[in-house]
This record gives C-alpha cells, sequence and structure tokens, in this order.
C-alpha cells in the first residue's frame, strides 16, 4: 500500500518531466526546421536565377540590323579655281600670277564669300619646253595657283563663279565642284534614327514570331563607314559666259545619307 503511494506521489513528477522532455524535443525540431528554412533561403539567395530578358551569357540572344536612308538638297558648294600664266621669266610669271589670284579673291569677297572660306590648295613654277629637232628650248615660265572656296549662298554660286571668271580672263580654269551639307550631321542622324527604327520593327517580328519576348538593348553599334564625296568634273575657261551674261546654272540636286546599325537584345521566355 505504501508503495502504491509512492507510486501514485511520483506520477505527476514523472509526468511533468516527460511533458518537459517532449516540449524540449519539439523546440528542437522547430528549431532544426526553421534552421534547415533559413539554411534553404541562403542558398537560393546565393544563386539566384538568371533574370529573364537580361545580357548574361546563359540568355539568348537576338541580332538585328537596320538600315536607313535620308535625302536632302545641299546648301555647300565648293569650288576648286586655278590660274595659269605664262611669261619669258619665272619672275614675271609669278607677279602677273599673283595678279589674277588677286582679282579673284576681290570678286569672292564681292560676293559674300568671307576670307575664311577660302584657301589656297596648290602654287607650281615650272619651265617650258619646246623640241626642234629633238633639242628642248627654253620658251618661259608657267605659274599655276589654285584656290578653294565655300560658296554658303546657293542663290548666288553661279553668279559667283561667273564673277570670278570674268575677272580673271583666261587666266582663269574652274577645276571642280563638290555639293555638300553645310550641316551633315542633321540628315546623318535622321539617317541613324531611321536605321535604329528600322533594327527595332525586325527584333519585334523576330521576337514574335519566336514566341519569345524582348529583353534590354544589350549592344547598338553604327556600322556606317564615312562617306567620300567625290567632285563634279570642271569646266575651263572655254565654256565660261561672255561679260555681263547670264550667272552659270547650277543645279544642287539631291545627295543621299546612308546609315546601317547592328542592335543586340536579350531575349525572354
Amino acid at each position: 500500500m505504501d508503495e502504491q503511494r509512492e507510486t501514485g506521489r511520483a506520477g505527476p513528477r514523472r509526468r511533468a518531466v516527460m511533458a518537459g522532455t517532449l516540449a524540449t524535443v519539439l523546440a528542437a525540431v522547430l528549431l532544426g526546421a526553421v534552421g534547415l528554412g533559413v539554411t534553404v533561403r541562403g542558398v537560393a539567395a546565393a544563386t539566384p536565377a538568371t533574370a529573364a530578358g537580361s545580357c548574361g551569357n546563359s540568355v539568348p540572344h537576338l541580332t538585328v540590323q537596320g538600315s536607313g536612308q535620308v535625302s536632302g538638297t545641299p546648301d555647300l558648294l565648293s569650288a576648286v579655281f586655278g590660274f595659269s600664266t605664262t611669261a619669258s621669266s619665272s619672275s614675271a610669271a609669278l607677279s602677273q600670277n599673283n595678279a589674277e589670284v588677286a582679282l579673284a579673291l576681290q570678286a569672292l569677297t564681292a560676293n559674300g564669300v568671307a576670307k575664311r572660306d577660302t584657301q589656297t590648295t596648290g602654287l607650281n613654277l615650272s619651265a617650258q619646253y619646246s623640241y626642234p629637232h629633238g633639242v628642248p628650248t627654253l620658251t618661259g615660265y608657267q605659274a599655276t595657283e589654285t584656290i578653294a572656296a565655300t560658296l554658303r549662298q546657293p542663290s548666288t554660286e553661279g553668279t559667283t563663279i561667273d564673277d570670278v571668271v570674268n575677272a580673271t580672263g583666261n587666266a582663269a580654269q574652274v577645276d571642280s565642284l563638290t555639293f555638300s551639307f553645310g550641316n551633315p550631321a542633321l540628315v546623318q542622324d535622321k539617317a541613324r534614327t531611321a536605321a535604329v527604327h528600322q533594327a527595332v520593327a525586325h527584333a519585334q517580328a523576330m521576337a514574335a514570331a519566336a514566341g519569345r519576348r524582348l529583353g534590354p538593348v544589350c549592344s547598338l553599334t553604327d556600322d556606317t563607314q564615312p562617306t567620300i564625296l567625290q567632285p563634279n568634273q570642271g569646266f575651263d575657261n572655254a565654256a565660261q559666259p561672255a561679260s555681263g551674261g547670264s550667272a552659270v546654272p547650277l543645279e544642287p540636286g539631291t545627295q543621299i545619307e546612308s546609315d546601317e546599325v547592328t542592335m543586340v537584345y536579350g531575349l525572354g521566355g
């Protein structure tokens, strides 16, 4: 009977100990679960999935090209004039040539051409020979100077050329004419814009056809090569108008500026 009472008295204490042990075990399990959850989240944060449509190496890319063309009317004319004189001595030939060039520069200035828009591009003084019976015989000297002038007023370009030729007579020759744009960046940027728009349209169409979504632009490259303008063929004094005649007729026409670009997109799902 005493033994049963002892057992009865010890029962609650044993139950309390067991309950405490169970609580401790449950707490340990919960803490383990929490710790496991933290560990998993830590691994996930350390190795994030590549965002869809980024420019990473593991993301598919789409490369497209676009071209654009824009035409405009040139507003500048570069004219190259040549002046040749011949005399019995080198000093006389050079002196006469200097006088002709001075008259040409005066004519350019009178037509509103600034000094910064005129440039000496060549000067040559050479002996002239004849060859009677195959024997070289000195006959005189020839001096030649070339002047390049930029004409910025389209409405007076023909008159300016006419005045230069008439001021210098048979000494003058028009070597070349080249039309261009005073501000080529305006036309070139329009061509670049058209090229980019075409590349974007191509990319959108190709991505849609492939069932993918366009991501960010990873690169954009201007592939255009610089344009080298070829001067027009000139005309010499044989074609010059008579003094007081109408101005030389000039037609600038249109000039086309082209541009090509390459774009690389990242592709999303």
